[in-house]
């Protein structure tokens, strides 16, 4: 597949996929909308430290950067999980410009979520461990009742329909911790229905720029 860089509306980069007409973040500003959903409607609604999240999804590494910034600056320990099945080469890394855009000091630990090796933990700093595996989302072995977050960052259900389904949330449902949310910039129908079918309530929550809504959904006790 070949990559676009785009630069979006906070004038932070995004790459795009021609063959799949599909963007890694909102043309609306990439940052922006990391934030709104994976940080504010998801980070910050744990609220019980130590924790681990389970990123679906590692792509740019924005999520798991924003994750260790805040993080850093709370002071609040992290175990960061995530899977990619298709993870990006040097050269692209070198074109997206979080940092500058985020905390430019940690231009390094950007580049270290990257570099890091695979299914292995790495301790990033005193409060964020990082554990990548690659592979495909549908054939991991998570643990029961592991996890206080879900970052569900897949390519859209129109784009990766395989990964959207009741089978793959209803898996994550069983690696939730009970009180545990899943955040997702998706509201389509056949994903709330997929969500509700695998045992979570769903919130419909206020998006980021330039997108209406937003899905949080529960595993409730």
């Amino acid at each position: 597949m070949t990559f676009q860089a785009v630069i979006t509306e906070d004038g932070s980069t995004t790459l795009f996929i021609p063959e799949l007409n599909e963007h890694y973040h909102s043309i609306h500003g990439a940052v922006q909308e990391s934030m709104h959903i994976f940080i504010r409607e998801g980070y910050a609604q744990i609220r019980n430290f130590p924790a681990r999240i389970f990123e679906a999804g590692f792509g740019t590494g924005l999520n798991a950067f924003l994750t260790f910034l805040v993080s850093e600056k709370e002071r609040k320990s992290i175990h960061y999980s995530a899977i990619e099945k298709f993870p990006l080469e040097d050269h692209l890394v070198s074109l997206l410009n979080y940092p500058e855009k985020t905390d430019p000091a940690k231009a390094e630990i950007f580049h270290a979520l990257h570099d890091a090796s695979w299914d292995q933990d790495i301790r990033l700093s005193e409060y964020f461990t990082l554990h990548k595996m690659q592979g495909d989302l549908r054939k991991v072995q998570l643990l029961d009742e592991s996890y206080d977050l879900v970052f569900f960052d897949a390519f859209g259900p129109d784009v990766q329909p395989e990964l959207w389904t009741e089978e793959i949330f209803r898996m994550l449902y069983q690696s939730m911790k009970e009180g545990a949310s899943l955040v997702t910039y998706s509201v389509k129908g056949s994903v709330k229905r997929a969500l509700k079918a695998a045992g979570f309530s769903l919130q419909k929550l206020p998006g980021p720029p330039g997108k209406r809504e937003m899905t949080r959904a529960t595993k409730k006790n």
